[in-house]
């Protein structure tokens, strides 16, 4: 009996083994679904499209493309600046999809794609508002997203403002738009999408120049490098097959509401 014993914990320690070296794409590919964690409030990297009511967006048009290299489906969970990472570490998503800038610190928690998107922070302010730079912010309220990389940076490039911190860009914008913050904050093509998507599109200016540089990762599990391996492979041939620009286009284009032209190269890497 005792011998039988020590064979079924023996078995059972393989097989626990076994399921903890099982890596990420081992379990997607059995669940036949890629768990993709993307912003619905931010035009036009994630958002809910008004007549389908479905998230829509930059960011869910490049996990959808790695769910198709993965050959299984895409399911889209909600994330903000504040959640996007812990869901990560928790197992709730696969991938994080949400605008997140590359920093090392983050580095220490999960870890990241190559940069798939490449920005810079700035300020969206009213037009006649005589704000034309960061400088002419000290003794302002500058709205920002809590737990965004935007939050950091304003107070180190102007360290006299007063920055009110929301959990969505749409209500930071609507600070501005009350007069209750003189700026908003953050990453240029999401105040692009803000500025483009108010009503009134020709009230609003992004000022200044850049506080910071923001290249975006996909946030992607810890210590899974098959995983990341292969999401930058997906990446690299997404870039290289033209399916990155035309999907840059969509949203990006001449012929979108947030033109942008493409003027940086990803990092490929040889065949």
């Amino acid at each position: 009996m005792k011998r039988l014993l020590l064979i079924a914990v023996a078995l059972g320690m393989i097989f626990s083994a076994a399921t903890a070296s099982a890596g990420k794409i081992e379990e997607i590919k059995d669940r036949g679904v890629l768990v993709a964690g993307v912003k619905d409030s931010v035009v036009p990297f994630g958002f809910v499209d008004e007549n389908s009511k479905q998230l829509v967006g930059f960011d869910v048009d490049i996990c959808r493309y790695i769910a198709g290299q993965l050959g299984v489906e895409l399911e889209l969970k909600t994330v903000t600046s504040a959640t996007r990472i812990p869901m990560v570490t928790q197992g709730s998503v696969d991938i994080a999809a949400a605008t997140m800038t590359h920093k090392h610190e983050r580095d220490n928690v999960i870890d990241f794609s190559i940069t798939y998107f490449m920005d810079g922070q700035k300020i969206l302010v009213a037009k006649d508002s005589g704000i034309n730079s960061v400088a002419d912010l000290k003794g302002k309220k500058v709205a920002t997203v809590k737990g965004s990389t935007s939050e950091k940076n304003i107070k180190a490039a102007q360290p006299d403002c007063r920055v009110l911190s929301f959990d969505e860009y749409p209500q930071a914008m609507l600070a501005l738009k009350q007069g209750k913050a003189s700026a908003v904050t953050t990453d240029s093509t999401i105040l692009l999408g803000l500025k483009n998507s108010d009503p009134e599109p020709e009230k609003w200016v992004i000022a200044g120049d850049y506080i910071s540089a923001e290249p975006y990762g996909l946030g992607l599990p810890e210590n899974d490098s098959d995983f990341r391996d292969f999401v930058n492979k997906a990446l690299n041939d997404m870039w290289r097959s033209g399916e990155y620009e035309k999907v840059y286009n969509k949203w990006f284009g001449p012929d979108s509401r947030y033109y942008l032209p493409l003027t940086w190269t990803m990092e490929l890497w040889p065949n």
